[in-house]
C-alpha cells in the first residue's frame, strides 16, 4: 500500500463479491497533476463494474474526485454503497449538476392558444392603462385650467428648453439633408419630362405638409421621448415615485402633465423649423441641379401650396407632441425597480412612440386628404 496520500483504490474479494475501497485524498490538489489523474483513472477502470463501494476510509472528497467517481458509474449510484453523510451529500449535488438536460416539449395548439390569449389580455391591459393615464392627463389639465398659479411651470419652462431648443440643431440637419436629397432626386426625374418648375410643387407640399411634421416627431420621439422614459424610469429605480405617492403628490400632475404641455407647445415649432430647414435644402439643390434661383421659388411656393398644408401640419404636430409625452410617461411608469426593465422600457418607448406618429399621420391623410390639395 502506498504511503502518499494520493488517490488509489484497494478491492478486496469477499462472499459477496467484490468491494472497492477508495483511499487517499480525492480531491482537486491530489488530482490536479496528469500522472495523478491517470493513476486514478486506471484505478477506477480497474474495478468491476457489479463491485460494491465503500468510501468510508477516504481522507477528504471534493466535487472533482465525486465527480470522477459519478462519471465512473456511469452517472448513477452503484447497487451497493457506504459512506457518509457529507459524501452522500456532496455526491447528490453532483448528481443533479451532472443531470441529463431534456429538451423542452413542444408547445400544442391548446399551450399555443392559451399563450395568444395571455398576450391579448396584456396588451389590453396595456391599453387600458394608457386610456387611465390620458384620462387622468385632461382631468390635471382642467385642475391647471381652474388654478393656474399652481402650476408646474418652472418643470414646463425647463422641459420646454430641453425638448424644443436644444433639438434644433439636430432637427434642421437632418431636414436640411432630406431637402437636399429629395430636390436631387426629383431634379432627374423632371428633368426628363421637361417639368422643372414643378419641383417647387413636389418640394413645397411633401415638406410642408407630411416630411417636415413626420421628421420631426420621429427625431423628437427617439431623442425626447426615451429621455422622458428613461427619467421616470430611474425615479422608479431609485424609488422616488414612492417618495411622491407617500407625501400625497400626484405624479400626473408633477410628472406627466408638465411634459405633455412641453412636447405639445415644442413640436409645432419644431416642425416649422423642420420645414424651413428642408425648403432651405431644396431651394439650394434645385438652384444647384436645375438652375431654378430662390426668388423664383420663393415667389412659386405661395401660390403653389395653400396655407392650409401648414395649418394642418402645425395641428397634427400638436397631436405628435401629446401621444409622445403620454407613451414616454406610461412606459416609465410601468418600469420595474431594476435596471433591466428601465432599458426594455426606454426601447418599446422609443419604438411605440414611432410607430403611433407614423399610424397618426396616415390617419391625418385619410381624414384630410382633400385639404389644401
Amino acid at each position: 500500500m502506498p504511503a502518499s496520500p494520493s488517490p488509489w483504490i484497494v478491492t478486496d474479494a469477499g462472499a459477496d463479491g467484490v468491494r472497492a475501497l477508495p483511499q487517499g485524498r480525492w480531491t482537486a490538489a491530489a488530482l490536479g497533476t496528469r500522472p495523478a489523474w491517470r493513476a486514478a483513472t486506471a484505478a477506477l477502470a480497474g474495478v468491476a463494474p457489479d463491485a460494491s463501494w465503500d468510501l468510508r476510509a477516504l481522507q477528504a472528497l471534493d466535487h472533482l474526485g465525486a465527480l470522477a467517481l459519478w462519471q465512473h458509474w456511469g452517472r448513477q449510484w452503484p447497487a451497493r454503497l457506504e459512506l457518509s453523510d457529507d459524501q452522500r451529500a456532496l455526491l447528490e449535488r453532483v448528481a443533479r449538476l451532472q443531470a441529463p438536460r431534456t429538451e423542452p416539449a413542444r408547445a400544442g395548439w391548446a399551450q399555443r392558444v392559451d399563450t395568444f390569449g395571455q398576450a391579448v389580455l396584456a396588451a389590453l391591459a396595456e391599453l387600458r392603462d394608457f386610456v387611465m393615464l390620458s384620462g387622468q392627463l385632461l382631468l390635471d389639465a382642467l385642475r391647471l385650467a381652474a388654478a393656474p398659479q399652481r402650476g408646474p411651470w418652472r418643470d414646463f419652462s425647463g422641459l420646454l428648453y430641453r425638448i424644443g431648443a436644444q433639438a434644433l440643431p439636430i432637427t434642421a440637419l437632418v431636414g436640411f439633408l432630406i431637402g437636399v436629397v429629395l430636390a436631387y432626386l426629383m431634379s432627374q426625374v423632371l428633368r426628363q419630362f421637361g417639368a422643372e418648375t414643378f419641383i417647387v410643387n413636389i418640394l413645397g407640399l411633401a415638406l410642408i405638409r407630411e416630411l417636415g411634421p413626420l421628421l420631426a416627431a420621429v427625431l423628437i420621439a427617439g431623442r425626447s421621448g426615451s429621455s422622458i422614459t428613461a427619467q421616470i424610469g430611474v425615479m422608479r429605480v431609485t424609488e422616488e415615485l414612492d417618495a411622491m405617492r407617500v407625501l400625497g403628490i400626484p405624479a400626473g400632475f408633477r410628472l406627466v402633465l408638465p411634459r405633455a404641455m412641453a412636447l405639445a407647445v415644442a413640436m409645432p415649432l419644431i416642425t416649422v423649423w423642420t420645414s424651413v430647414a428642408a425648403l432651405v435644402g431644396g431651394v439650394l439643390a434645385s438652384d444647384l441641379t436645375l438652375g431654378i434661383s430662390a426668388s423664383y421659388f420663393l415667389e412659386a411656393l405661395p401660390k403653389v401650396v395653400p396655407i392650409a398644408n401648414l395649418t394642418l401640419a402645425v395641428g397634427k404636430s400638436v397631436v405628435f407632441g401629446l401621444f409622445i409625452a403620454l407613451i414616454g410617461c406610461h412606459y416609465g411608469l410601468r418600469v420595474k425597480p431594476n435596471t433591466e426593465s428601465l432599458g426594455q422600457g426606454t426601447t418599446a418607448s422609443v419604438v411605440a412612440s414611432i410607430t403611433a406618429v407614423i399610424l397618426i399621420d396616415a390617419l391625418f391623410a385619410v381624414l384630410f386628404k382633400r385639404v389644401g390639395i
